[in-house]
């Protein structure tokens, strides 16, 4: 069965910025240095968390405008304060770039986290013109780290940005989260979640698992999951089904288990499929699911935004080699 393309909300920082931008200057998660992101122009060559900080660049850039914030109370949410918004024109050098706002995290968990940010720029009338981005990791606990989340040029004639909001904040356990690229975990695994497809309320997400090892990765039957809420409390009350016909027709063409060996940059992918119906009950809502991909695995957080309706169901596939998958390059691997 044919499944529209699943398109994501939030529009990714990553694909927004060129190298035409300076460096920012960023702290490592543990700290909390500053971020001259009003003095230099935004870029995405810097990761939060990172242990490494590139010196900015030499290249000149003018300075945006700064534009007034709203109320404090609309600014801030679960740890993250919102301290500036700019805006860039033509004469400041920046290309690609048309807004930014800068950001306060401040971890109030007891472990460290990886944190994705989604920001909200605003029209005057109140309503999204686009929302930005960004991924902070590696943040210990009790500290606070600053950075920059853009807007990207806009494309025809979309209003002026007059404001920002805190959309959406999503934290993992640092040692639990997910990579695409990058350094291999202890593992010798990548596993990730993608965007997913949707379709008349049916969702179909893949996840997942790349050997990035040295050695042959072994993978029989299901993956293990477990779904967390928004407070990464576990969500009782849903079936976990092996396999996905009971949720939908053609989501998988065979969903017999078998064994699946994966040889060093190979791939596999197991589906999730679930419905968002909603009829008599409590809608469960649940951002997170911790993955096991094999018995005696790390487990791995994905934040799939599982809307369950009221079915109280979600199906998984099992594994199956992934022969489409081709490794990242170099300046398209996401740490």
């Amino acid at each position: 069965m044919p499944i529209p393309q699943r398109t994501a909300p939030a529009v990714l920082a990553a694909t927004l910025l060129l190298a035409a931008c300076g460096t920012e200057g960023a702290s490592p998660g543990g700290g909390d240095g500053p971020v001259r992101a009003e003095a230099l122009c935004p870029s995405d060559e810097a990761r939060y968390g990172s242990q490494q900080t590139p010196a900015p660049s030499a290249r000149p850039s003018g300075r945006p405008t700064e534009l007034p914030l709203p109320s404090v109370g609309a600014t801030a949410e679960d740890g993250v304060r919102i301290t500036a918004l700019y805006a860039w024109g033509p004469e400041s050098g920046c290309a690609g770039v048309d807004y930014s706002a800068d950001f306060e995290l401040t971890n109030q968990q007891k472990e460290t986290a990886t944190y994705t940010l989604t920001l909200g720029f605003l029209a005057a009338s109140g309503g999204a013109v686009d929302n930005g981005e960004r991924t902070v990791e590696a943040v210990g606990p009790g500290r606070t780290v600053k950075g920059t989340v853009v807007m990207g040029q806009s494309v025809g004639n979309a209003p002026q940005v007059t404001g920002v909001q805190v959309t959406k904040v999503r934290s993992v356990p640092a040692a639990e989260a997910s990579s695409t690229g990058g350094t291999c975990p202890k593992s010798g695994t990548h596993l990730y979640a993608d965007q997913g497809d949707a379709a008349m309320g049916l969702r179909v997400v893949g996840l997942h698992v790349v050997n990035c090892g040295t050695r042959p990765y072994t993978l029989d039957g299901y993956p293990k999951l477990e779904i967390q809420d928004e407070d990464h409390d576990t969500v009782s009350g849903v079936r976990i089904l092996q396999g996905t016909d009971q949720i939908g027709t053609g989501i998988e063409e065979d969903e017999s288990p078998q064994q699946v060996v994966l040889r060093p940059g190979e791939a596999a992918v197991a589906r999730l499929a679930w419905r968002n119906t909603t009829q008599a009950g409590e809608p469960v809502n649940a951002p997170y699911l911790r993955v096991w991909a094999r018995p005696g695995a790390d487990p791995v957080m994905v934040v799939p935004e599982l809307d369950l309706g009221t079915t109280g169901k979600l199906g998984a596939g099992p594994w199956r080699k992934d022969e489409t998958y081709r490794p990242p390059t170099p300046s398209t691997a996401r740490p």
